[in-house]
């Protein structure tokens, strides 16, 4: 368990540095930038119908893949933009923060529902509140799902 609660404490982080920054007016993002998190939100459309997270009515197969989605968006995202993931475990978020970092953060939880899916189709499920934690980062009021509504620029 302490490796996912350091991946989400790390998430948090390094996603929690980027809209600071952003917030205070020293992250004013750019076209591109704004492009990018409008695709993000596009490409990650959970289609839970509104219903709040853990979403323990799907399968593991439909929730585990829901987080692992986020992984392959934002590694095209980075791309895209020429943005670097960065681990953020164990790391500090560098100053000031901006779209690599925003990346990074919500990509180390993509990036476990990768791991957690290769293990359910090896037999092994998930835990149950790891995964909870891992949807509730992800959907609902003021979580990623609402990123858009972090910027004011």
């Amino acid at each position: 368990m302490g490796d996912f609660a350091d991946r989400l404490d790390g998430a948090w982080s390094w996603w929690s540095a980027a809209i600071k920054e952003s917030q205070d007016g020293r992250w004013v993002r750019n076209a591109l930038e704004r492009q990018v998190i409008s695709d993000i939100t596009a490409a990650t459309n959970t289609l839970h119908g509104g219903r709040m997270a853990p979403f323990t009515e799907d399968s593991w197969h439909v929730r585990t893949g829901r987080i692992a989605n986020w992984a392959g968006v934002l590694r095209l995202a980075a791309q895209a933009g020429g943005w670097k993931l960065q681990p953020v475990v164990g790391h500090s978020p560098p100053h000031p923060a901006g779209m690599a970092e925003l990346l990074s953060g919500i990509y180390a939880i993509g990036e476990q529902g990768e791991m957690w899916l290769k293990e359910l189709v090896e037999g092994r499920p998930p835990p149950e509140d790891e995964v909870a934690r891992a949807e509730e980062f992800l959907t609902g009021p003021g979580t990623i799902e609402d990123l858009e509504l972090f910027f004011y620029d």
